[in-house]
C-alpha cells in the first residue's frame, strides 16, 4: 500500500492567513504575527485543548522562520534524543546554517530530569523549543523551563471554525454532506479538529457516493448518532441546560439533562468535571461539602465508569441542586485577580513578609506579626492588603450560614 499522509496533515496551513481561529495569535494584532514581523521568535509552549491546532502552528513557525524542525512526542522521546537534536543543533549554529526548532508534543508527559535536560539549551539559545500541551503547564512544566519560555494559550475552536475546517475537507476530498451529518460530525470531534478531518477522512473513503450522510460518519466514528443530536440539541447547549438548572435548584430540570447525556453516551467524567467547578463557582460557602460531594462523584465514576457510574451522577446532581448557593467567594477572587492584573506585584507589606535572615529581621521584615489575634478578637485590627489596596474589601461580611 502507497504511503499516504492524513488528511489533518495535508490541510495545515501554509500561512498565518490560512490557520483557522486563533484570532488572538494570529490576527492582525496577535503575538505571533508580531514576533515574526520583528524577526525574533523566542522558546514557546503551547497551551490548549486537542485538535485546537498546537502542532500545526508549531509546523508553521519553523517552515515561515526557515528553521530545521525536530518533531517529537513525550510519550515515546528519550533523553538521547533531546541529547541528539541539542547536539546536531549545536553543529548546525556552528557552521552557520538554519536554526533549529524542537517541538515537543505533550510536553506534560517529560518528567522533571528529562525537562532539566532542555535548560541549558533553550537558555544559550541553542535550539527553539515549542512545547505542547493540554494541561496546565503552571503544574506540569518546571519553573526554569516555564521561565524561559513564553506559554500561548489556544482556545477551543468554535462551530463557525470547525465549519470552515470541515469545508475545506470536503472540498479537497471532493464530497459534500448533508445538514444532519455535518452536526453529528461535529459531535464525534468535540472540538478536536483532527478527529474531524479523520472522521471525514474515513467516512469518504468508505462510499463512492458524493455526498455524506449521517450513516457514513457512524461507520466512521463507530459509533450511532445521539438522539438529543436527532432533535438538534448540541453538547454545549444541553451541559449549559444542565448547569443553569443545578445554578436555580430546580432539581428534577438538573436530573432530566443529565438522563438526556448520560442515555446519549456523553464521557461520565465530563459532566463530573463540570460538578466539581459548580460546588465551589455556585454553592461555595454556603455549603463547603458540596466541593467533597462533587469530588467523590468524580473519583466514583472515574473507578467505576458507566452504567453504575450514573447513580453516583444522580446522587451527586440531586445533593448539588438542593444545596445552597453563593456565589461570594467566586466573585470576591476574580474581584481580587482583578486587581492584580491591574497594579500588577504590589509591594507586600513589612509586617507579613518572610524573615529568614537576620538582615531581612533588621530591616524590618515580619516586624509585629503575630500569627493569631488576641483572644476575644476575630480577625486582624488592620489590613494585611498592599497599602495602594488597604482597606479593600473582596468578601463582604457575611452572616455565617452554614451551620
Amino acid at each position: 500500500m502507497a504511503e499516504q499522509r492524513p488528511l489533518a496533515d495535508t490541510l495545515r496551513p501554509k500561512t498565518l492567513d490560512d490557520v483557522v481561529g486563533q484570532s488572538h495569535l494570529v490576527g492582525k494584532d496577535g503575538i505571533v504575527r508580531k514576533l515574526l514581523s520583528s524577526g525574533f521568535l523566542p522558546s514557546l509552549i503551547l497551551w490548549g485543548p486537542p485538535g485546537c491546532g498546537k502542532t500545526s502552528l508549531a509546523v508553521l513557525l519553523a517552515a515561515l522562520t526557515d528553521s530545521y524542525f525536530e518533531s517529537h512526542s513525550a510519550v515515546t522521546a528519550t533523553l538521547s534524543d533531546v541529547r541528539r537534536v541539542i547536539k546536531e543543533a549545536l553543529e548546525r549554529k556552528a557552521s552557520g546554517e538554519k536554526r533549529t526548532i524542537l517541538f515537543l508534543d505533550e510536553i506534560h508527559r517529560f518528567n522533571k530530569a528529562q525537562q532539566d535536560a532542555l535548560l541549558p539549551a533553550v537558555e544559550h539559545g541553542t535550539v527553539i523549543f515549542i512545547g505542547a500541551t493540554t494541561e496546565n503547564p503552571s503544574f506540569e512544566v518546571i519553573s526554569p523551563l516555564l521561565s524561559r519560555c513564553r506559554v500561548l494559550v489556544l482556545k477551543p475552536l468554535e462551530t463557525s471554525e470547525l465549519t470552515e475546517i470541515m469545508k475545506r475537507g470536503l472540498t479537497y476530498l471532493k464530497k459534500t454532506i448533508d445538514n444532519e451529518a455535518s452536526t453529528f460530525l461535529f459531535e464525534v470531534a468535540n472540538g478536536d479538529a483532527r478527529a474531524l478531518l479523520t472522521t471525514l477522512e474515513i467516512a469518504a473513503t468508505l462510499t463512492k457516493a458524493k455526498k455524506l450522510t449521517t450513516a457514513n460518519i457512524e461507520e466512521a466514528a463507530q459509533r450511532k448518532m445521539l438522539q438529543y443530536d436527532r432533535v438538534g440539541e448540541e453538547h454545549y447547549n444541553t451541559i449549559s441546560a444542565f448547569i443553569k438548572s443545578m445554578r436555580a435548584s430546580d432539581v428534577d430540570a438538573a436530573l432530566y439533562y443529565l438522563a438526556r447525556m448520560v442515555a446519549a453516551g456523553e464521557d461520565p467524567l465530563f459532566i463530573a468535571r463540570r460538578m466539581v467547578v459548580f460546588a465551589s463557582e455556585d454553592i461555595g460557602l454556603a455549603q463547603p461539602t458540596a466541593l467533597v460531594v462533587a469530588n467523590s462523584v468524580f473519583d466514583a465514576c472515574n473507578k467505576i465508569g458507566y452504567p453504575e457510574c450514573q447513580e453516583n451522577l444522580a446522587h451527586g446532581v440531586a445533593y448539588l441542586s438542593l444545596a445552597k448557593k453563593d456565589r461570594s467567594a467566586y466573585n470576591a477572587y476574580f474581584a481580587a485577580l482583578e486587581d492584580v492584573k491591574k497594579f500588577g506585584n504590589l509591594p507586600i507589606p513589612l509586617i507579613i513578609r518572610n524573615a529568614p535572615t537576620k538582615l531581612m529581621k533588621e530591616l524590618g521584615y515580619g516586624k509585629g506579626y503575630t500569627s493569631y489575634p488576641p483572644a476575644g478578637e476575630a480577625g486582624v485590627k488592620e489590613s494585611l492588603l498592599p497599602d495602594k489596596l488597604k482597606g479593600k474589601r473582596y468578601l463582604e461580611d457575611r452572616k455565617d450560614e452554614r451551620r
